[in-house]
This record gives C-alpha cells, sequence and structure tokens, in this order.
C-alpha cells in the first residue's frame, strides 16, 4: 500500500502557478542533465578523432530512437499513476506501479536483444559504411548501450512512476548522481591512462606514466564511453527500485503488483503505444527535414544542424512544463476537477507564451552573433548567414510550438494520447514537410522554404490543438473515481484513448 506523499506536491487544492513550477523545474533540470550525459561522452570521446565522433553519431541516431519509444511507456505510467491518486485509490497506484514496471523491464529486455542482434544491420541502412572504422565503432558501442537498456528504461519509469505521484525532485536527484558518475568514468574509461588530457590538465603526467606501466590500461576507445554510461545508468536505475520497493518515496507496490495483468497491461499499451509514436515521430521528423535541408546545400545542413540544437536547448523549460502539466491535469481528472485541469493547461501556456515571447525577441534581434558561436573557419559566414535566417524565420513562432507542447502535455494526462499522436503526426506530414519541399522545390527558395515550412506548421498545428482543447471531450477520459480503491478491474475504462469516456462514468449533475 502506498505509503506517504513522500515529495510529493499537492496539486488538487489551493493556487497553480506555484505546484506547476514546483513540478515542472526539477523536470527541466534533470532534462539539462540529461543533455549533460551527451556532452560528457562527445567531449571525451571527441579525443579520439573524426571516426570515433561519427561513429557516436550514427549510434545515437539507433539509441534515440528507443528512448524515444521508452519514454512512450513512461507517459502510460505518469497518466494512469496520476488519475488513480487523484481519484483516492492508492491501493491502485501501487498496482498499476508495479505493473508498469513489469511491463517495461520485459519490453526493455526483447529491445536490448533485439538491439545486439540488429545493430550492424540498422547502422548499415542509416548509412554506415561496412569496413570502416566509423562502422566498427559504432557497432561496438550500440551494442554495448544495448546491453544496458534495461538499466535506461529503469530509471525513465520510475522517473515517469514519481512525476504521476507528483515528485519531480528525486528523479532529478538521482540524474544528478549519474552525470557526475558518468563526467568521472568517461576520461578512464576512453582514454585509460595514455595520452589521457585530464591528467595533463591536473599536471600529473608522471602518475599517469606511472599507471600505464603498471596496467598498460589505455582505456576501451569509444566502447569506454557507452561501459560508463552503463554504470552511472545502472547504479541510478537500482538506487531508484530500491526507493520505489521501500516505500521510501510514497509508492510502495507489493510483490503481487508485479505479476502482469492482462487487464492493466492493455491499459498502459494503449495509453504507452500512442505516445512512443509521438516520441518517434518527432525523432523521424529531424531526419526529414535534414534530408529536406540537403536539397539545399552543406551548409544549409549544418545551419540547421545548429538551429535545431539552439531550438531544442530553448525548449527545455516547454518540455518540462507540458510533463508537469501532465501530472496536474491527470491528478486533477482522476479527482473529478475537470475545471482545474483545464486551467492548469491555460496557466502552463501563459508561463511559458511569457517566457518563449523575450526568448524569441532576442533571437530575432541577435540572430547572427547567436549562430556565429557555433562555428568557425571557412565559408562559415555562409552558414551563419542561412542559420541567422533560421533563428528570424523559425524563432518568431517559438510561442506558438511552446503553447502546442503545453497543449499535448494537457491530452496526454487525461489519457487522450492518441489525439496527441494524430496531433504530432499532423504537424510532420501535412502541415510541414509539404509545404516545406513545396517552398524548397517548386519555388526554388532553398533553406529559407524550410524555415518557413517548419514555422507555417509551428502555428497552424497550435490553432488545431487548441480548437480540439477547447471542445473539451478530451476531460472525459479520467478513472471511475467511484472504484474501490481494491478492486481488481481495469485502471481505466475501455474509451477512446484506453480511458473511461464521460458515458462509462456514474452520471453527475454536471454530466
Amino acid at each position: 500500500m502506498s505509503g506517504g506523499p513522500g515529495r510529493a506536491v499537492d496539486v488538487t487544492d489551493g493556487e497553480l502557478v506555484r505546484p506547476l513550477l514546483v513540478l515542472s523545474l526539477p523536470i527541466i533540470a534533470t532534462n539539462l542533465l540529461q543533455v549533460g550525459y551527451n556532452l560528457a561522452d562527445t567531449f571525451w570521446v571527441g579525443r579520439l578523432g573524426q571516426a570515433a565522433v561519427s561513429a557516436l553519431s550514427f549510434s545515437w541516431a539507433i539509441v534515440f530512437l528507443v528512448i524515444s519509444l521508452a519514454a512512450g511507456f513512461t507517459v502510460a505510467g505518469t497518466v494512469l499513476v496520476a488519475q488513480n491518486k487523484g481519484a483516492g485509490n492508492t491501493d491502485r497506484v501501487d498496482h498499476v506501479a508495479g505493473q508498469t514496471i513489469a511491463f517495461v523491464v520485459l519490453l526493455s529486455a526483447v529491445f536490448s536483444a533485439a538491439g545486439y542482434l540488429l545493430a550492424p544491420q540498422l547502422l548499415e541502412i542509416i548509412g554506415a559504411i561496412p569496413g570502416t572504422p566509423e562502422y566498427r565503432l559504432s557497432v561496438e558501442y550500440t551494442r554495448t548501450i544495448f546491453l544496458g537498456i534495461p538499466f535506461v528504461f529503469g530509471f525513465f519509469i520510475f522517473q515517469g512512476l514519481l512525476q504521476g505521484w507528483g515528485d519531480t525532485r528525486t528523479p532529478m536527484y538521482l540524474m544528478g548522481l549519474g552525470v557526475v558518475l558518468n563526467v568521472l568514468l568517461d576520461p578512464f574509461f576512453i582514454l585509460g591512462f595514455r595520452d589521457n588530457v585530464l591528467f595533463e590538465a591536473l599536471g600529473l603526467v608522471a602518475l599517469e606514466q606511472s599507471l600505464y606501466a603498471a596496467t598498460g590500461f589505455a582505456g576501451f576507445g569509444v566502447q569506454g564511453a557507452a561501459l560508463a554510461t552503463i554504470l552511472s545508468r545502472g547504479l541510478g536505475a537500482v538506487i531508484a527500485m530500491g526507493l520505489l520497493l521501500s516505500g521510501w518515496v510514497g509508492l510502495a507496490p507489493a510483490p503481487g503488483d508485479f505479476r502482469p495483468r492482462r487487464e492493466t497491461v492493455e491499459k498502459i499499451v494503449r495509453i504507452g503505444a500512442p505516445a512512443s509514436v509521438e516520441q518517434s515521430t518527432r525523432a523521424l521528423g529531424v531526419t526529414v527535414l535534414t534530408a529536406l535541408v540537403a536539397l539545399a546545400s552543406q551548409e544549409a545542413v549544418a545551419a540547421y544542424g545548429i538551429g535545431n540544437r539552439l531550438t531544442s536547448l530553448v525548449f527545455l523549460p516547454a518540455l518540462g512544463l507540458a510533463r508537469g502539466t501532465e501530472t496536474v491535469v491527470g491528478q486533477n481528472l482522476g479527482a473529478d476537477q475537470a475545471d482545474r485541469a483545464k486551467r492548469a493547461v491555460f496557466v502552463s501556456t501563459g508561463l511559458i507564451a511569457a517566457v518563449l515571447a523575450v526568448v524569441s525577441a532576442v533571437a530575432f534581434l541577435y540572430a547572427e552573433p547567436i549562430t556565429s558561436v557555433f562555428i568557425t573557419g571557412a565559408r562559415s559566414d555562409v552558414v551563419v548567414a542561412i542559420g541567422a535566417d533560421y533563428l528570424r524565420i523559425v524563432g518568431l513562432t517559438f510561442l506558438f510550438l511552446g503553447a502546442f507542447r503545453i497543449v499535448q502535455g494537457g491530452f496526454r494526462g487525461s489519457g487522450s494520447t492518441r489525439t496527441a499522436m494524430v496531433l504530432s503526426i499532423l504537424a510532420l506530414v501535412v502541415f510541414r514537410v509539404p509545404p516545406a519541399y513545396a517552398l524548397v522545390e517548386w519555388f526554388g527558395m532553398g533553406a529559407t522554404g524550410v524555415w518557413y515550412g517548419i514555422a507555417f506548421s509551428n502555428v497552424v498545428i497550435l490553432v488545431v490543438a487548441g480548437a480540439w482543447f477547447l471542445r473539451g471531450t478530451w476531460t472525459d477520459n479520467v478513472v471511475d473515481p467511484s472504484r474501490g480503491p481494491t478492486e481488481t478491474g481495469p485502471d481505466v475504462g475501455a474509451g477512446d484513448d484506453g480511458a473511461m469516456t464521460g458515458e462509462e462514468r456514474p452520471s453527475t449533475d454536471d454530466d
């Protein structure tokens, strides 16, 4: 049975701004720490040369896709925990937590085995050439990462379950621990005790020479980055599961909660699968748009890479606030407080709009200086000019895309993950790629046409999502507040998105 509230934030009573910020800021910090993992690996692998860095790029194209799939099922855990907690079904919270963990662990084992076996073929599909150093190194890295996928999934599901419970600080602390450990391990696992710039920077070259003479250890190269990631992730996952099973964080699933139950697993899949498709669509979108930009020039590809990285950093607050909104919406719908759930989405939209309006102004006014920070050398002036156009055109629509992310968070929190999935597909397949292609190929606008295509989709998809949101039918997707906590029926009914519809709920005066 669930224990005390732990670090959980009360989101069903009182004001909304403070709990939204208390929930969202740790998520933003956790996302920044995730960037820290990637930056640490990139920096130390960069000491090995171009082939090693290219290998990491090839590998991450596959790993990112798999992580996107996992992220979708963490949404299912967040939604089910949040809505059951809001409804007061505390025993059901423990049940769905155990079921989600069991399902994700089994899923991770499948992904781990399949990824390890298929890594060479997958890397060849995305452009790695067999027989080259890049191919060999990327196979080593990818296979090693796939062996540790259960640890990665384990931490993600812990983060999702606690988010639904209302605790986003504990995952942040564990992520911080993992990043620190990864940063400490990377230089030794990758470079060992030979030509390690860390020893040189610390003035310990003599010590390095002695250690190398004694051990002969010259590091694991690119594979060392994967090993460091697995060990740091593994420690975080083990601690996370220990905290969860002890009841210290508020959740306390019993051994019986880990035995898969068909009806609960069906709900996890029904909610999680569309969310996985949604996340994967975003990953696919970057690939498709890169191909479109490549029709213009290689300099445009470089500019898009810079612009995309900047956009990713800009939207960390929006993504964090969207995840916080999921929790607030889920718990309030579970508590039969649909009006408060709607208000949370409006409040979050106002907060992110205020932030991104300032960011858009800065991006527009200082587009060239910002872009120039990220590139030097031959033809850099061309790249900077194209990248500045990206920031001026796309940057003006940051506010619209940020608001769309918040509305998506509202849909996911209600269990309407199919709606969120369809909107993401529409944004890419209908409103972004065709206009961008037309402007590039038919109107000869080059990369600028792609930038206008992106900006157009950012505005239109918010209009479409906002219209659907205002219809209000998404608030029907709530758990049954009248169910006793010990009943063993489904967590949510079989409504449009695997959740209970208004017709299936007990009628109230408001219905």
